[in-house]
């Protein structure tokens, strides 16, 4: 980010100040041009030409809860003051760069943590802590030159709740099969950021009210939650949010899921939405081929990235396991497992009874990754789109799991008890949970050529 020229501008970096007129080389004029450096570039210190280390920050990035360490996420020093993020889905592609023109920049290993090298020495250093459009803004009160200073971690927790920073705007469908709004809470974000739509969290609750497999339906505080029919059938509406995700309601249920609502999800993630689907929200992929209402209702694109013949349960004492070769974060995923023991055993995860299901029976490698599979048989995946152009020009992501969080929390209507979030178990997170804990933060991420 600098460039050093001689002892002279060494010796003004080291003041603070910012360089002169740089050399380029040759003898014209031409060649010498005006290279200063900008803002807070100037307070770093070539801490290497006085045989010192580089200043440095260092720390570990961690879930809302404070204990969760969190893989791939970026860390930087901002040149430029930041701007909030534009309501609304957006598309995100890796080759956009971070907002802010970054100083330095990194991303945490799979400890979560990071050591940020050449940072701006002086007080009040700006630090960002961000994936997609979680971001959390610190600064660092003092900052030595050619030393690391150490942040805690109530510094460099992703935020809880909006006083804390900015959270991605995410839609939750319930489902009597799943509970993925317990994973979302046991993650660490503020029962307060869990509203319905009409509300001011970033949380947004819906159920499916029309469908038997509803999941819970309102807030054990008081309030319903909004039909979900009102948020997939409605491409509009579905453009408010940077991440849906649609907890399995035991089947298919398409007759609540029509093609003009396929037509609207499908024009959500194209312009960069983030779905994630559990086990029978395989219609959006699969086409309706299961349950009631099933009338062969299909997005053309998504349904060739994938064969499905619904196999069915999986048995108990069921382990899965992480894929290294055919996934380009296969293997940070498994070492990060084992750092978090979510797996005992490298690439194994242990699977709560009666909570795997297996309805996918092969994947088109060319065009989505597998993540987890058992046997020969996928069991969590992700592909981007639009899928009919090429990848450098596509912007949102589709997740799919047959992995159901642990049986120690449920999702179902009526009565107090079922209200969220009495049904979710207070427990800590489950070997699977940490593994969906982990593609719940990386759909955040931005879209790469490799996923």
């Amino acid at each position: 980010m600098r460039t050093i020229v001689g002892g002279v501008v060494f010796l003004l970096s080291v003041l603070g100040a910012c360089g002169p007129e740089r050399s380029h080389g040759g003898d014209d004029d031409d060649d010498t041009r005006m290279d200063a450096c900008v803002g807070l570039e100037c307070q770093v210190v070539n801490c290497q030409a006085m045989g010192m280390p580089d200043t440095s920050v260092s720390g570990t990035v961690f879930a809302p809860n404070g204990t969760l360490p969190l893989y791939g996420i970026n860390v930087y020093v901002p040149r430029e003051q930041l701007q909030p993020f534009a309501p609304g889905v957006s598309c995100d592609r890796c080759t956009d760069g971070l907002p802010g023109s970054p100083i330095v920049q990194t991303t945490t290993d799979e400890n979560g943590h990071f050591s940020l090298s050449g940072i701006p020495a002086g007080d009040n250093i700006p630090l960002v802590i961000t994936i997609g459009k979680w971001r959390r803004q610190t600064t660092i009160a003092h900052v030595d030159a050619c030393a690391d200073a150490a942040i805690p971690k109530t510094q460099t927790s992703l935020p809880k709740n909006k006083s804390e920073g900015e959270i991605p705007l995410i839609a939750i469908s319930t489902g009597s099969a799943d509970a993925l709004e317990c994973l979302a809470l046991k993650l660490g974000i503020d029962l307060g950021e869990f509203t319905n739509d009409g509300g001011t969290g970033r949380v947004h609750m819906y159920t499916n009210t029309s469908s038997a497999g509803q999941g819970a339906d309102r807030f054990a505080s008081g309030g319903n939650f909004t039909d979900s029919q009102t948020l997939w059938n409605n491409a509009d509406k579905l453009k408010n949010y940077d991440i849906t995700i649609l907890s399995c309601e035991g089947d298919q249920y398409g007759d609540t899921k029509k093609q003009p609502a396929l037509n609207a999800v499908q024009q959500y993630a194209d312009i960069g939405g983030r779905m994630f689907l559990s086990h029978w929200h395989n219609i959006w992929i699969e086409g309706a081929n299961h349950g009631p209402g099933a009338n062969g209702q299909v997005i053309a694109d998504w349904a060739a990235v994938a064969t499905f013949d619904n196999g069915g349960n999986l048995g108990n004492g069921t382990v899965d396991l992480i894929d290294e070769a055919n996934n380009s974060k296969g293997t940070s995923f498994a070492n990060w497992m084992v750092n978090v023991m979510g797996s005992t055993t490298r690439d194994q995860i242990a699977i709560g009874n009666g909570t795997g299901k297996t309805t996918v029976s092969a994947l088109d490698n060319a065009n989505a990754e597998r993540w987890v599979y058992i046997g020969d048989r996928p069991q969590n995946f992700q592909f981007t789109t639009p899928q009919n152009v090429q990848p450098e020009s596509r912007c949102g992501k589709v997740v799919f799991s047959d992995m159901h969080v642990s049986g120690d929390s449920h999702s179902n209507p009526g009565g107090n008890g079922n209200a969220f979030p009495n049904q979710c178990s207070p427990a800590g997170l489950t070997p699977q949970e940490k593994a969906l804990a982990f593609m719940f933060f990386d759909i955040s991420s931005c879209v790469g050529v490799i996923f």
